[in-house]
Order: C-alpha cells, then structure tokens, then sequence
C-alpha cells in the first residue's frame, strides 16, 4: 500500500481509505486478508490511531471489510456476495435518481436498453421455474383487488426474474438498478393513469416470448411497455404541470 500524499487541509480518513480500497481493488489485499492493525497502519501514514479507525469505518459503509473481536480480530476484507452488491447497487441507484430528479423519458430510454440487452441470454437459458414465476406474476397482476403497491412489487418481480433467467450474475448485478430502481420510480408516476390489463397483456407477450426462444418477439414486448409507459409517464407530468384555474 502506498503512503498517500497529504496537506493540512487534506480529508486523511478518507485518503487513508482511498489507499486501502485501491489495495483491495487492484488485487494487493484480497478476499478474508487481514489488514494490518491500527498501529501498524497509523505509523505506515504517520497519522494516528483514531484517523485510521475513521477510515476503515468509511470502508465498513462500503461493505469492504468486516471487524471481528479476539485474540485472532481484527479488520479483515471482506467477501461481498452478488446479492448483497444488487442490494447496495439497487439502494445507490434509487437514491441517486431520487436526488437528481432524472428526467423520465432520459430514466425509461435507459431502462428498457438495459434490459433487452439480457434477453437473447434469457431466452437461451430460461428454467421452466423461470417461466412459472413470471407467469405467477402475471396471474398475481390480474387478481381483483390487488394493491397499487403490491401490483408494482409484483411488476418488478416479474422483471427481475426476466433479468435472472439470463443466468449471468454479473448482468444481474448491472440490471439490479435498472430493475429495482428505475422501474418502481417509474411506477411511482404511472400507476394512476395506466391499464392494468394493458400491463398484464404486454407481460404476458414478453413471457410467451421467451418461452418460445424468440428474443426479437421479447424485445417488441419491451419495446410495447417502454412506449406505453413513456406515454404514461409524460401525460401524468404534462397534467401535473398544468396550472390551475378557478
């Protein structure tokens, strides 16, 4: 790990962690090493010892490390599993668009791109347990009296599992913040304006899609919800940036 170049006014916790992240990034540190201690780190950056215990709080909100307590603790790497990056991945994106108020033809575009990317891999690879949970959804979409809000997670249920059929974790963990993010924001504006029934219609296309192995028969189903939600979407803003009158 290499001393990192510091000035009176420097952030040192967080060049600190800089350091330690990019020995972990570049393969110096790897999976369950332990990372030297305290003291040890303190007179390699000649800082002290709580400077050090705030940078590796800043990579422990990164998932980065683990502490453990001990004769044999310490600060260790940590082994970040797929599920918990598409947690974390999902969570970033759903704030940064929230905070950015992305415009949402700019957030749909992005979406179903995204998303048709993984759909010739889907339609290769799909299980029929695959096929059985997005028709679950789509059975689950079409119940009377379902909850807007039940309605959406089940939206975005049936997407994921689209996603997951690729077989590919690490497109997975891509699409986890165009599935679990942008889509629910996108619910968020459409579901009072849109056709339940239109929903489930164009679900069921894209199922019977990749059932049959005919990815260009799923990406029109796709291409069908991006128009109808972009649609959706831009009617919803249009009527809410309408001034009042009376």
């Amino acid at each position: 790990m290499k001393k990192t170049e510091r000035n009176q006014r420097a952030d040192l916790p967080a060049q600190i962690a800089k350091a330690l992240r990019d020995a972990i990034l570049s393969g110096e540190l790897t999976a369950d090493d332990r990372l030297p201690s305290e003291q040890d780190l303190a007179e390699t950056f000649a800082v002290s010892r709580p400077t050090v215990r705030e940078a590796l709080k800043r990579l422990a909100a990164q998932s980065l490390i683990r502490t453990e307590r001990g004769a044999f603790g310490g600060a260790f790497v940590r082994r970040l599993s797929y599920d918990e990056a598409q947690a974390q991945h999902a969570s970033t994106s759903t704030l940064l668009l929230s905070i950015n108020e992305v415009d949402f033809a700019v957030a749909c575009e992005a979406r179903y791109a995204l998303e048709t990317s993984v759909t010739t891999l889907a339609c290769a690879r799909r299980s029929t347990e695959d096929l059985q949970a997005m028709r679950a959804e789509i059975a689950r979409q079409g119940q009377a009296g379902l909850s807007d809000e039940d309605f959406c997670a089940s939206d975005v249920a049936l997407h994921r599992r689209l996603v997951d059929a690729a077989g590919n974790p690490i497109l997975s963990y891509q699409l986890a913040g165009a599935v679990e993010a942008m889509q629910p924001l996108m619910n968020m504006i459409t579901f009072s304006a849109r056709s339940r029934s239109e929903i489930v219609n164009l679900h069921s296309r894209l199922t019977d899609a990749i059932e049959a192995r005919d990815p260009a028969a799923a990406n029109a189903a796709l291409t069908g919800l991006e128009a109808y939600t972009l649609e959706l979407g831009q009617g919803v803003i249009a009527r809410r940036q309408r001034p009042r009158t009376g």
